[in-house]
């Protein structure tokens, strides 16, 4: 399982700008897969709690159940200045009472409510430097690749 505190420890530049760019607006895009393996796309908040990414969601939301379903997500970071940014991978409920004191930020609705860790598989940056788009990728236990295009 690949935590963000893994990635931060093997590509901590790249980490540093994904993360100013998640942090830099309340919410983002969560991609889910419904039953029938069609995307379902959602808002969603993110946090850096513990060692993981963290994310959460009302308690039986569709996007909350496609995820028990099925961990597979993806979620991009909210379009602005400094880069487009997204991370993909596994989604795992916390379930148990002590754990999820962890990935509580005290900001929830009141009432019971899902919490999810990411175990990253992919992280993306893509931006344009000097007219060139940059991407930069990162998979757990590899270097980071850049890839330019004019």
């Amino acid at each position: 399982m690949a935590t963000w505190q893994q990635f931060e420890s093997e590509a901590h530049d790249l980490a540093s700008l994904v993360k100013a760019r998640f942090e830099s607006a309340e919410t983002h895009i969560l991609a889910t897969l419904r039953k029938d393996g069609s995307p379902r796309v959602s808002g969603s908040e993110v946090g850096f709690l513990g060692p993981d990414l963290s994310f959460g969601s009302m308690l039986n939301a569709v996007k909350a159940l496609d995820l028990r379903r099925d961990g597979r997500c993806a979620i991009h970071a909210h379009p602005s200045e400094g880069g487009d940014a997204k991370v993909s991978g596994i989604a795992f409920e916390v379930t148990d009472p002590e754990e999820k004191k962890i990935y509580t930020t005290g900001e929830e609705p009141p009432g019971d409510f899902h919490a999810f860790r990411l175990d990253l598989r992919e992280v993306v940056l893509t931006g344009v430097e000097g007219g060139e788009l940059v991407v930069r990728l990162w998979r757990p236990g590899l270097p980071v690749k850049s890839f330019r295009r004019t």
